[in-house]
């Protein structure tokens, strides 16, 4: 029997316990929306800046979007069906630019057929006004 108790008692150093957090969710404070713009969808928040695909337009240039998904403010969430009616959020155009370089390449093994190619996509960088 003292030799069972031996056993039990030996235990490696190395072991550790897990220690099981629950997961609680945050709610953010600050208002935000979910837009469809460029062909994306995209999470704004109010007074930042976002690169998206090109838009027609200059520097200066004011857009509104109506084509909201979804706006919060806080705990308070309205989601459209697809979109939400009378809500729009307005954009500012602040710069019209071009992307970094993006590299391809085709290949064909063991017939010397080596091709590269690249492209820079035009970008516009949009501000976000407000949400409403």
């Amino acid at each position: 029997m003292a030799e069972i108790e031996k056993e039990i008692k030996k235990t490696p150093k190395n072991v550790t316990k897990r220690v099981v957090k629950e997961e609680t969710k945050k709610v953010s404070k600050d208002k935000f929306a979910v837009i469809a713009i460029s062909g994306v969808q995209l999470k704004v928040y109010e007074g930042k800046e976002y690169e998206i695909n090109k838009l027609v337009g200059n520097k200066g240039d004011k857009i509104e979007i109506s084509e909201v998904l979804l706006i919060a403010d806080g705990e308070d969430i309205k989601i459209g069906n697809p979109y939400i009616e009378g809500s729009k959020v307005s954009l500012e155009i602040s710069s019209q630019k071009k992307g970094e370089k993006i590299n391809g390449l085709k290949y064909k093994a063991k017939s010397r057929y080596r091709k590269h190619f690249g492209s820079r996509p035009l970008i516009t960088k949009v501000l976000v006004k407000k949400i409403g």
